[in-house]
């Protein structure tokens, strides 16, 4: 019995001693992370990285996603890429971690990868705006107006006055030539936006 409360004891002390770590190591996070958004505010990218560097862990989230983002405003584009692959392996179904690595992916003009990371985010998230909206926007400059349509489409249904929607989805149906819908949705588009030259110009071509 007496060898049991010693054990029970020295775990005990164990605990507490992981627990003020942990407390410590945390506190040394929140304020490398603090120190970060004080120099990004002054757009001092480096300064911002270099401060999350002092508690670097490969397996934290929250640092390869934030690295990922202060290496794209700092035009460190390889490296950010880096980064926000490495968060979207550390969490697989972040949404958020996705749609970060298109922000380097695109300034590489790796299209391939962006199209794919937005349909994997549609998987994931079907109705999410970013994601149909910019894929719709790649498979419509590809001249692939029918996959184009169908993510416009969705996004009218969910934001019927939405003018980015209604817009591409009017130049999608033209290119299509579905000349009734096209007009339909030009003269949407011009409800939120009565001036707009590109949806006027998009019905002078039908007449």
């Amino acid at each position: 019995m007496e060898i049991l409360k010693k054990q029970i004891i020295a775990i005990s002390f164990l605990m507490m001693g992981l627990t003020s770590y942990a407390q410590a190591d945390n506190l040394a996070l929140r304020k490398a992370f603090k120190e970060s958004y004080t120099f990004e505010y002054s757009k001092l990218y480096a300064e911002a990285i270099a401060a999350l560097a002092k508690v670097h862990d490969e397996n934290s989230y929250e640092l390869q996603l934030r690295l990922g983002w202060l290496n794209y405003m700092n035009k460190n584009y390889t490296q950010s890429q880096a980064f926000y692959s490495k968060a979207v392996s550390l969490k697989p179904y972040a949404v958020e971690a996705k749609l970060g690595l298109v922000k380097p992916l695109s300034a590489l003009e790796s299209w391939d990868k962006v199209l794919q990371l937005y349909e994997e985010v549609i998987k994931i998230d079907p109705q999410n705006y970013t994601a149909n909206y910019w894929a719709g926007a790649i498979y419509y400059t590809r001249k692939k107006y029918e996959p184009a349509s169908r993510l416009f489409e969705k996004i009218v249904n969910l934001y019927p006055f939405d003018y980015d929607g209604n817009h591409m989805l009017a130049w999608t149906y033209l290119n299509m030539g579905k000349n009734n819908e096209a007009k339909a949705f030009f003269n949407k588009a011009l409800l939120n936006r009565p001036d707009d030259s590109s949806s006027l110009e998009g019905i002078s071509k039908l007449k």
